[in-house]
């Protein structure tokens, strides 16, 4: 799917595991029903996303090639390559909204992701918290970093994972139709299981 805007993000609460309790209004009254959520048990998933963002010689490029959920919590392997002509600045939670991590989506579906964006109710970042290699500060012109992205905490199995990298900021003036602020949430997005 290939977004004209740059995304902006607006966190908002996700439930992690536990219990919610909703209201039936339905029913005329003030009942309440109890729904369970279940944390993801541990899971390795292979996946080979490339996605683009920018026209072939001025574009950044993102990469998600694992992740995996542990007993304390998730790991990614991803990847960002700088084809354009601007170095671009690396830095976690420059902005409120902005961190690599992942965030969880109530589905796989490219609208909801869409829809969430325009209507700023995308879920939090759950952000990484360790990176091996380092992060780089500055991503230099037709340079790229790869690692693993990781943080502690439990995921809702059947909720749909999205890897979000940001904040990327122009150290010099963007490409014609970039912002000078990034963050880049995937299209691509993967189901937990229990």
């Amino acid at each position: 799917m290939n977004r004209a805007a740059i995304i902006t993000l607006v966190a908002i609460g996700v439930a992690v595991a536990g219990v919610a309790i909703a209201s039936r209004a339905d029913l005329g009254s003030h009942e309440t029903t109890t729904v369970s959520t279940v944390a993801a048990g541990p899971q390795q998933a292979k996946l080979s996303w490339r996605e683009t963002y920018g026209q072939p010689g001025e574009q950044l490029v993102f990469t998600v090639s694992s992740l995996a959920v542990t007993e304390n919590g998730w790991r990614a392997h991803i990847g960002i390559e700088n084809d354009t002509r601007v170095a671009w600045k690396l830095s976690p939670g420059a902005v409120p909204d902005g961190s690599f991590g992942i965030s969880l989506f109530r589905t796989g579906a490219a609208s909801e992701l869409d829809q969430r964006n325009r209507a700023g109710t995308l879920p939090a970042v759950r952000a990484a918290t360790s990176y091996d290699p380092p992060l780089e500060k500055i991503l230099e012109p037709k340079t790229s970093w790869s690692g693993d992205i990781a943080a502690r905490g439990a995921l809702v199995a059947g909720s749909w994972v999205r890897v979000v990298f940001g904040t990327l900021i122009a150290a010099g003036k963007p490409p014609p139709k970039f912002g000078d602020t990034i963050v880049w949430i995937t299209d691509s997005a993967y189901q937990l299981r229990q």
